[in-house]
């Protein structure tokens, strides 16, 4: 463990840290079609406008993550690969490739002497039957603690049907779902003169926006009335439902469509029942008043603490992993200065949540 769990301070746990370990990119250099490596870039959907994202030791190197954790004070990471996952492989070869990337991640965590877990990623191109007999399977891998799973769910969303079996089994094996946006909203939306914002547009609201309706869905849908045990971590403080919450219950009820159906009756559990029951979230909000907002929605129990590293390294560019990055300390910094260091609601988020749902860092 890192020198801050042995001197006595609060435990810390990263639950939102990416890493392409090199058999990912070596996956993705033996393809021809996006997503695929090219010039040592890393090429998605989400970066095929910027020519894709340089493949610099920050992206794949367990040392250099490792270097980030002890020079924030992270005792604890929690792993998953960023988008598209395995998202893009098809039936006859998403099973085998899922159980080997699984397999290999589960290896290259346990040899870090419990500083790494990780969250597994399914053969969603696959038959609903495959992707459940990884979901049983993963239970050999002592370092899975859930599966991470893109907005899209299979391809129609979250809300799915042929998706409520995968909850079920995910729901029976204690695997939380990690979710996270995957290339936020439609290019149209920001208008005609969006190339000169940079990404910020598509950062800063495409990705929590694109969350947010997918899991408005998730609840409109019925699953959580279907599958009441499944539990989700939402990336981004889960978008904006926090503070849209209120407005949905208020649609849902005022909604003839709803009405005509028979679901809208006082019976019904509210956003605000989901937020507390089923919805963990990162914190990764940058600042105090989005994250009290998150902690007042779900409350103080279901808030973790997350850096979303790789991305957004200092803006002169990473030079290795042991620099200071402004976006990981803007959100410790949101909750010791919203709560103070010494509180219970500071040591649950930071860690305590993580360590009780996770298993980890005991």
């Amino acid at each position: 463990m890192s020198q801050r769990c042995k001197k006595g301070d609060p435990l810390v746990v990263d639950v939102h840290s990416h890493l392409y370990p090199t058999f990912y990119l070596d996956l993705l250099k033996s393809r021809t079609e996006i997503p695929y490596v090219k010039d040592n870039k890393l090429v998605n959907r989400a970066s095929a406008a910027g020519a894709g994202k340089p493949i610099l030791p920050i992206l794949h190197d367990v040392r250099t993550k490792i270097a980030f954790m002890d020079a924030h004070g992270i005792d604890v990471s929690v792993l998953s690969i960023g988008n598209p996952w395995l998202d893009f492989l098809k039936e006859d070869t998403a099973a085998d490739v899922a159980k080997d990337v699984n397999d290999q991640f589960n290896q290259l965590c346990a040899k870090s002497q419990g500083r790494l877990f990780f969250f597994a990623t399914l053969p969603l191109g696959a038959n609903r039957d495959v992707i459940i007999a990884e979901v049983h399977r993963l239970n050999e891998l002592d370092y899975c603690r859930g599966i991470v799973m893109g907005c899209s769910g299979i391809g129609n969303g979250l809300d799915d049907p042929v998706l409520i079996p995968v909850y079920r089994a995910l729901a029976d094996a204690k695997y939380p779902v990690f979710l996270h946006p995957n290339y936020g909203l439609p290019e149209s939306v920001w208008g005609p003169r969006a190339k000169e914002y940079g990404q910020i547009l598509p950062v800063s609201m495409g990705f929590p926006l694109e969350t947010t309706i997918a899991v408005t869905r998730l609840i409109l849908s019925g699953t959580f009335k279907e599958v009441p045990e499944l539990q989700l971590i939402v990336s981004h403080a889960c978008g904006t439902l926090p503070f849209l919450a209120g407005r949905i219950d208020n649609a849902i009820d005022h909604d003839r469509l709803w009405i005509s159906q028979g679901k809208s009756s006082p019976a019904r559990e509210s956003v605000w029942d989901i937020l507390r029951k089923n919805v963990f979230m990162d914190g990764i909000v940058y600042d105090q008043i989005p994250l009290k907002m998150a902690i007042e929605a779900g409350g103080a129990d279901r808030v973790m603490f997350g850096t979303d590293h790789p991305f957004f390294p200092p803006p002169t560019g990473p030079s290795g992993g042991d620099e200071m990055w402004p976006s990981m300390w803007s959100n410790e910094k949101a909750v010791h200065e919203g709560f103070g260091k010494d509180s219970d609601v500071y040591r649950k988020v930071m860690g305590e949540n993580a360590t009780r749902v996770l298993n980890v860092g005991e």
